[in-house]
């Protein structure tokens, strides 16, 4: 079974709460329906239902009548969430005449219903930016207790079974912050072992915190940054398996990580690696993807309470498909 089956599976076995605010778009719609149909998820749309209804008759689709539709427009949890919205942003200066028009917007509406706790995740983004799909997200449900920054990890599905959990790594920041601090590459350090954890399967995430030195072998403030950020990410969180900072090559070959970092139980071992800026994480996974024929699944978003998550709006049916169970699987450790 691959790890995607795998993902799909647990999905299956645990029914989540998905929200597809893009309802009347073409691939969400399909990608909804064929959730539907192999019970992947219990699928909330937002839209108006004729409208939506008449998208997927065009379209053949067969199974949108098992998905729960919500219109916001007509629906009798609009002014309940209009006052949620107002209370969770009145500090910002919205007013409740702001919210009860900010709550039309399907995105926003999507988020409201996961904060109030009837739905567990939601994906966006094959015709929203980043930013649109973020903003409600962290105006809404804002960050997991004990986090600041949001992050983007990365399954790289490799044709190298010597490295990480038979070939698969996990990776981050690979989407969301350019020049994390410190703190924010700890905290990522943390989500992306997490995300180790709840999506790839990883019963033991052990982590290295990349840099261009091992262990004291070159001098920069870059390092010294990565030191701290391992530092502080085991005190964020002290069972877990971290060091750094260690060259890549330290990191996941076994041979060359004793004789950089002896005693090191993550050196030659790794299975999930932190890169210290997001311009190291983007160039570093697309490389691999390219030149290494590598299967690059994500980016997964990390670090709010419950999961967001971001398309591409380049995605195809099968992109959304495979994200709705990758969120399904965050949204039962999110709880």
């Amino acid at each position: 079974m691959t790890l995607m089956e795998k993902i799909i599976a647990r999905a299956q076995s645990n029914k989540q709460r998905i929200v597809l605010p893009e309802s009347l778009e073409e691939r969400t719609l399909t990608a909804a329906d064929k959730s539907l149909a192999d019970g992947l998820a219990d699928i909330i749309l937002i839209g108006n239902p004729s409208e939506i209804f008449a998208l997927a008759e065009k379209l053949g689709l067969k199974n949108i009548g098992k998905a729960t539709i919500i219109d916001p427009a007509s629906s009798p949890k609009t002014e309940e969430y209009a006052q949620l919205l107002y209370e969770l942003r009145k500090k910002k200066g919205m007013t409740i005449e702001e919210a009860r028009v900010k709550v039309l917007d399907p995105l926003y509406f999507g988020c409201l219903i996961i904060k109030s706790g009837d739905a567990d995740g939601q994906i966006s983004g094959a015709l929203s930016t980043t930013g649109d799909t973020l903003r409600p997200a962290l105006q809404i449900i804002k960050c997991a207790p004990g986090i600041t920054c949001v992050s983007g990890a990365m399954l790289l599905i490799t044709q190298t079974p010597q490295f990480g959990e038979d070939g698969v790594l996990v990776v981050g920041d690979v989407a969301v912050t350019p020049m994390p601090d410190a703190a924010q590459l700890a905290q990522i350090a943390v989500c992306t072992a997490q995300t180790a954890k709840s999506v790839a399967g990883f019963a033991d995430p052990k982590v290295a915190m990349l840099s261009f030195s091992t262990k004291g072998s070159a001098k920069h403030d870059v390092v010294d940054k990565v030191v701290e950020a391992t530092r502080l990410a085991r005190e964020l969180n002290p069972d877990l398996k971290i060091d750094g900072e260690l060259q890549a090559d330290a990191a996941l070959v076994p041979s060359v990580g004793q004789k950089k970092a002896p005693g090191s139980e993550i050196a030659g071992n790794a299975n999930v690696l932190v890169f210290p800026c997001l311009e190291v994480g983007n160039i570093s996974y697309k490389l691999v993807q390219r030149l290494g024929n590598a299967d690059a699944i994500g980016p997964i978003l990390q670090g709010i309470a419950r999961p967001v998550n971001d398309l591409s709006r380049g995605c195809s049916v099968d992109d959304i498909y495979k994200m709705v169970a990758i969120t399904a699987c965050q949204a039962m450790d999110a709880k």
